[in-house]
């Protein structure tokens, strides 16, 4: 067993991981933050993407124990005092969701587009959310839901290396 702290969603946890246990499981079976769903087990679908230190992941291929001394943010870490930001609030609003389970991987990967570009055309969201597979809507809503969250100035906070240099 290896200790880790981590910080996740804003609160700090102090465990004893096995050094295989995938950070997806962590989240999921230790901390019982099921927000972030299991697609693949393969990097392919994108369902798990988390936050790790400001930066999109896959958490289906990170080791809980490279999170040690980080900050994850889960989808379900979004919200404050219940209120939405405007990228989940453009997802419901443009019915960028069918089925749903793709919806907090392609919410996590679209808030790492818009921190590093604004206001990015449609071309530019497919681009940055091919590695996020949805099954049911098609793309167009989840596309016009990110240029809608673009247009609301919802680009998230700096990443970690942007506001130390």
């Amino acid at each position: 067993m290896t200790h880790i702290s981590v910080t996740v969603d804003g609160t700090t946890y102090e465990d004893e991981v096995e050094p295989r246990l995938l950070l997806v499981h962590y989240l999921r079976d230790r901390l019982g933050l099921t927000g972030t769903p299991i697609g693949c087990d393969t990097s392919n679908c994108g369902a798990c993407t988390v936050e790790l230190d400001g930066m999109s992941v896959k958490s289906c291929t990170v080791l809980a124990v490279q999170a040690d001394g980080g900050e994850v943010t889960t989808v379900q870490g979004l919200a404050k005092d219940g209120e939405w930001t405007p990228l989940q609030r453009a997802f419901h609003e443009r019915h960028a969701l069918q089925c749903g389970y793709c919806t907090p991987g392609m919410i996590m990967a679209a808030r790492d587009l818009l921190r590093e570009n604004p206001h990015p055309t449609g071309e530019q969201v497919r681009k940055a959310l091919e590695g996020n597979l949805c099954r049911c809507t098609g793309y167009q809503n989840i596309v016009r839901a990110v240029l809608a969250a673009a247009e609301a100035g919802d680009a998230g906070p700096a990443r970690a290396q942007e506001v130390t240099a």
